[in-house]
C-alpha cells in the first residue's frame, strides 16, 4: 500500500474532503490513473467534487513531488503515488497498463562514464514495454481465429 496519505499529513497539507479523496483514490500499490479515472473514482466517494478540483489538486501533489507524473507514447498522463520509492515502469503497448517495477542493481551503472558527456546524474527513468498477459492472451486468440 502506498504511504501518500500519511506522507501528505505529515507534511501538513491541508487536507479538505476533496484532497482527502484524490488521495484515497491514488492510494496503493501500482496505482497509474489518469485524471479522468482520478476524477470518477473520486466522484464516487464525494460526487460534488468538480474534475477542475481534481486536475488543481493532482498538479499540487506533483508540484509537492508527492505523485509522479508518468507519460507513455502519447497516451493520457498517468499519475503515480509511489514517488518516493525508487522503481521503474513496464508498460503494455497494447492497454496501456503500468506496473511498478524494481529491477536488480542500478541503471545508472549501464550508463559508462564516458556516455555521460560530463553530465552529474541524479535520476535515471526506464521503461520496459511489451505486451501484458490479457492483451498476450487476445493476440494468440486473435492469431488462433485468423487460420
Amino acid at each position: 500500500m502506498s504511504d501518500l496519505l500519511e506522507r501528505l499529513r505529515g507534511r501538513g497539507w491541508r487536507m479538505t474532503s476533496q484532497r482527502r479523496v484524490v488521495a484515497q483514490v491514488l492510494d496503493g500499490d501500482h496505482v497509474h490513473l489518469t485524471a479522468d479515472e482520478v476524477h470518477a473514482r473520486a466522484a464516487q466517494l464525494l460526487p460534488e467534487i468538480s474534475r477542475a478540483t481534481v486536475y488543481n489538486t493532482l498538479g499540487e501533489l506533483v508540484s509537492l513531488g508527492e505523485v509522479i507524473e508518468v507519460a507513455t507514447d502519447g497516451r493520457a498522463k498517468r499519475y503515480d503515488p509511489n514517488a518516493h520509492h525508487p522503481h521503474q515502469h513496464l508498460v503494455c503497448s497494447r492497454c496501456g497498463t503500468i506496473r511498478d517495477v524494481h529491477p536488480a542493481g542500478s541503471p545508472l551503472a549501464d550508463l559508462p562514464p564516458a556516455e555521460r558527456f560530463g553530465f552529474t546524474v541524479d535520476t535515471v527513468e526506464v521503461t520496459y514495454r511489451g505486451l501484458c498477459p490479457s492483451c498476450a492472451a487476445d493476440g494468440a486468440t486473435e492469431v488462433s481465429a485468423s487460420r
